[in-house]
């Protein structure tokens, strides 16, 4: 009994259960300036209260070469927060009807009916759900260690591949399901899908510090990415991944979740329909969380710069992110 007691002891994760129970700091930016002992380099992180403009917190660094502290306007990678950008835009072609939910990838992709498992009966809809089945190109071996660097490339990766499960018969997150989309968006609009989404959702929230990629920004203002145990600078790497400040990202699920980014209810029926309101990205030295807390009609977002997909990492940054919505909810309460 007692060694079973000490082996069950051995795997508690007790960095986690040590940040759960300390006390709570009166203030977020006390909170904030705790980022660096739960293993983060830098944090920023953005309250966009209504009525109120928005407040900037930040602790540690930018870069770690410069010991640049960490700067609330920075860019940052959003990794799969972009997902919400790229299915405002499918509701809005839909709205348009210039794509239909219950096409199938086989109707829009002839080529990939003998590529993709079910190509046939797998439609949009199901992809912006993620009940498609179709494996997820990350998950690939290895992938992280030499990512692709384009989407044809990454494709390539699950051609042929079986499908995870049938269609609409479970649910399993999958890159390659937002992959496909981008396409689709390409293929109807004859442009790029940011081109596309700068037109429809950027422009006319007056969104001017989010960009397509790190080929469209000067990386200075990029804030700089970790991995633990590798040294090296990750901002670098082109992910072809989504960049955005922290204000711009909290105007962005603000619009989103007021309504303001759709042209009426109908288009924001068809989103509600088929999406969520909110999310997390985690790529290589980047992690994000970004949602709208209607209790007190809040968007909180959180950036943290170093990532380690082999510990508690990602369960610290969330750690974090409920001790600062706590922190706030106590003072909107008092």
């Amino acid at each position: 009994m007692l060694v079973g007691t000490i082996i069950s002891l051995y795997f508690v994760p007790w960095p986690i259960v040590k940040a759960w129970i300390a006390p709570l700091p009166e203030t977020v930016q006390e909170q904030v300036n705790e980022a660096t002992d739960y293993g983060f380099d830098g944090i920023i992180v953005c309250v966009d209260k209504k009525g109120a403009q928005p407040a900037f917190y930040t602790a540690g660094l930018k870069n770690r070469e410069t010991k640049f502290p960490a700067d609330p306007h920075s860019l940052f990678k959003i990794a799969s927060v972009s997902k919400l950008y790229t299915a405002v835009a499918i509701a809005k072609l839909v709205y348009a009807g210039r794509l239909s939910l219950d096409k199938t990838l086989a109707d829009y992709f002839p080529e990939l009916a003998g590529r993709i498992e079910n190509a046939n009966r797998i439609t949009v809809r199901m992809m912006v759900q993620h009940r498609s089945g179709i494996p997820n190109f990350t998950d690939t071996h290895n992938y992280w260690v030499h990512p692709k660097q384009n989407n044809q490339e990454r494709l390539a990766l699950i051609l042929d591949m079986p499908a995870d499960f049938e269609p609409d018969t479970d649910y399993e997150y999958s890159n390659t399901n937002y992959l496909l989309l981008s396409n689709l968006i390409e293929k109807v609009t004859g442009e790029s899908r940011f081109q596309y989404i700068k037109e429809v959702i950027l422009d006319p929230l007056n969104l001017k510090n989010t960009f397509g990629s790190i080929q469209d920004v000067d990386l200075d203002e990029v804030m700089s990415g970790y991995y633990v145990g590798y040294e090296n600078d990750l901002k670098t790497v082109d992910n072809g991944l989504m960049l955005a400040t922290a204000d711009d990202l909290a105007k962005f699920i603000r619009a989103l979740n007021d309504g303001f980014v759709f042209k009426d209810k109908k288009e924001q029926a068809i989103y509600s329909s088929i999406y969520k309101y909110e999310h997390t990205g985690l790529i290589p030295g980047y992690q994000t969380i970004a949602k709208y807390h209607k209790d007190m009609d809040a968007v909180v977002i959180q950036f943290t710069n170093t990532v380690d997909f082999e510990d508690y990492n990602w369960n610290l940054s969330e750690v974090m992110y409920s001790r600062i919505v706590k922190i706030l909810r106590i003072k909107d309460s008092s």
